[in-house]
């Protein structure tokens, strides 16, 4: 990316958010944070209005807006495959949501960005597990729990739960939600049993807002529960770096392995991972370990040359 483009790249990053801070944008472009403050000071002298606090990050003054955006075909392609996802993985009132936004998005491409989307639509498809498939027929609740938690509102539900096979009416505090293994999880703090629980959302049968409010500041970060849940569960935390060209294929296999997040660092995806089973995880590593690096722990480099050395042996 050149340097015009990467200031243009700042400066949308710099509306995205409240506060940004310089550190966030030196690691997104990979680049020094003196360099950061040369692209701002730039930013600054072309009469964006910035204000800036040691310790604390950049802000863009109140009022102040881009002219429409416009989208590269890429982006929009990238636009189309969330889009696919959000069909399939989400609830209906979500869906809704991203199809008006869509809308908006398609609304300022250029023709021949609409064009290449109408060509590209009938060429994605993400299709359900099997398990999703037989899910509670109600999982609508996705933006109920999201407004909640921007409002800090007390959710009332009707939830099944499956160890015990019985109904309970909950009154929770939501922490964050998030999707593993085929489902969507509510992690919220459960006044009933004084604790931090694990909802699967297409288990609730009924939500509704409550006109209650709750101090979220007490509650720890979803990022951080999950952490300490990792912890506590001794779960083992794995980092690998994978060729660009053939990350996608890992899209829709790296949730079965316990991923946590991604970043780019060069021509490579590192990934990171919480697993239970190292070598659970090694063998399904060697399915593409030719194009991957592992970077920690050393246990699964020894696992992989193990089990290599094994197949090694019985096919001599």
């Amino acid at each position: 990316m050149n340097r015009i483009d990467r200031i243009s790249a700042i400066l949308i990053q710099l509306q995205s958010r409240r506060v940004v801070k310089a550190s966030d944008i030196a690691e997104r472009f990979n680049i020094s944070l003196r360099t950061v403050y040369r692209d701002v000071k730039t930013l600054e002298e072309a009469g964006i209005p910035l204000m800036g606090e040691a310790g604390v990050g950049y802000s863009i003054m109140d009022g102040y807006r881009l002219p429409p955006v416009m989208f590269t075909r890429e982006e929009a392609t990238a636009f189309l495959t969330a889009e696919k996802f959000v069909e399939k993985l989400t609830d209906t009132t979500t869906m809704k949501h991203h199809q008006s936004a869509m809308f908006k998005v398609r609304a300022i491409l250029k023709t021949a960005e609409k064009d290449a989307l109408e060509n590209l639509d009938g060429s994605i498809e993400v299709l359900k597990s099997h398990s999703q498939k037989r899910a509670g027929n109600n999982t609508d609740h996705i933006q109920t729990i999201l407004d909640s938690i921007v409002q800090k509102r007390l959710l009332r539900m009707d939830y099944f739960a499956g160890h015990s096979q019985e109904f309970t009416q909950r009154d929770v505090e939501p922490v964050g939600i998030f999707f593993l293994d085929s489902f969507w999880h509510l992690i919220a703090y459960c006044r009933l049993r004084n604790d931090y629980r694990d909802f699967r959302v297409d288990r609730i049968r009924k939500i509704i807002t409550t006109d209650i409010n709750y101090n979220g500041s007490k509650h720890p970060t979803l990022k951080a529960y999950i952490a300490q849940t990792a912890q506590e569960k001794q779960l083992e935390t794995v980092v690998i770096r994978v060729d660009k060209e053939i990350s996608h294929h890992l899209d829709y296999q790296k949730y079965y392995s316990g991923f946590v997040s991604e970043k780019a660092i060069g021509n490579k995806i590192e990934m990171t991972f919480l697993t239970s089973s190292i070598e659970g995880f090694a063998r399904w590593f060697m399915m593409f370990g030719d194009c991957a690096e592992i970077i920690q722990p050393r246990a699964l480099v020894d696992k992989v040359k193990t089990i290599t050395a094994a197949i090694a042996q019985k096919n001599i």
